[in-house]
């Protein structure tokens, strides 16, 4: 049976539908679908020159020498891979997601922790593949659950396992997990933050900064649902606030051009900070394919590795 996918854009041409792949209640089979669908699309999509450029492996062809055959690889994945590049040091990563109460809303049949929850165990499956060391930090007021990077024996199956739990923080409070994690990151790397954003904006770029300082190259993925983006609601509703509870009786035609105007200030206000401290922003709306987050992971994996490789020369 063929896999539905998303209707055929230029940029979108074979990637799985969101709403597909949220059917699969696996969280390890979403993402090893959207891993091995992004490496198979490599030659025919946008990111063509990719594949030469980050992976560590390719698919086995005959004649192949066996002898450089990963079988662990072929454990996870039931594919054959040859190793490439075996000399290069490899990555660490740190995940942070936010797994306050704002992120279990959702308007297309799955919540924003569903998606977010998706695309981090995506990247893990990605970034292991790779040999990299991904680690995992989930958080609302403080840090709840934090997992090392590491690369070794069952670990991701770890990762995933945490990643397993719904969001059932409280509020979004980002300045002081932001700030917890970076004074435990003593070596540079890749940090990956999942949130909403849905939180005051007067300390994040401080807290933020903070991750760069320590040397971190830093990839903020701000996952919003469509409904957030758009507020085309129907007639007069009960809104509750999923962090405070707090209830509202709102018509959403009377207020939707203050809503889109203060909600546009935010986002654009988030963007910016990003751009001054030199992190890398995208938005994601949870219709988005997973897959147009990979490129942006390999093209940070890509700079890590390039710096890596000139301090080793230098030495």
């Amino acid at each position: 049976m063929k896999t539905p996918v998303t209707k055929a854009t230029d940029s979108t041409v074979g990637f799985v539908d969101p709403a597909t792949l949220m059917q699969l209640k696996s969280l390890e089979l979403r993402a090893r679908h959207v891993v091995q669908g992004f490496m198979t699309g490599l030659n025919r999509s946008p990111y063509h020159g990719f594949s030469v450029e980050f992976t560590e492996y390719r698919q086995y062809a005959q004649g192949d020498d066996l002898r450089h055959l990963d079988w662990k690889l072929y454990a996870r994945t039931d594919r054959y891979y040859i190793k490439r590049f075996e000399d290069e040091t490899n990555l660490r990563c740190l995940m942070m997601l936010d797994a306050s109460r704002s992120m279990n809303f959702g308007s297309v049949g799955y919540t924003k922790s569903d998606y977010a929850r998706t695309l981090a165990a995506t990247l893990a499956w990605f970034l292991s593949m790779q040999r990299d060391a991904v680690g995992l930090a989930t958080f609302a007021e403080v840090i709840d659950d934090f997992i090392p990077p590491r690369y070794r024996s069952g670990h991701l199956r770890r990762l995933l396992v945490s990643l397993e739990k719904t969001a059932d923080g409280r509020g979004t409070h980002l300045a002081g997990p932001l700030i917890q994690i970076a004074e435990r990151l003593n070596k540079r790397g890749m940090l990956v933050l999942i949130s909403d954003l849905l939180a005051p904006l007067e300390t994040l770029e401080r807290s933020l900064g903070s991750l760069s300082v320590r040397g971190q190259d830093v990839i903020v993925f701000h996952v919003l649902d469509p409904e957030e983006l758009k507020f085309q609601f129907g007639g007069p509703e009960l809104f509750v606030d999923l962090e405070s509870n707090q209830r509202l009786y709102v018509d959403p035609s009377a207020v939707r051009r203050d809503y889109l105007n203060r909600f546009g200030e935010h986002l654009k206000s988030i963007e910016e900070i990003c751009t001054r401290l030199g992190l890398v922003y995208y938005k994601m709306s949870t219709d988005t394919p997973l897959e147009l987050a990979l490129p942006e992971v390999i093209r940070v994996r890509m700079q890590v590795r390039g710096n890596s490789r000139t301090r080793i020369a230098r030495r």
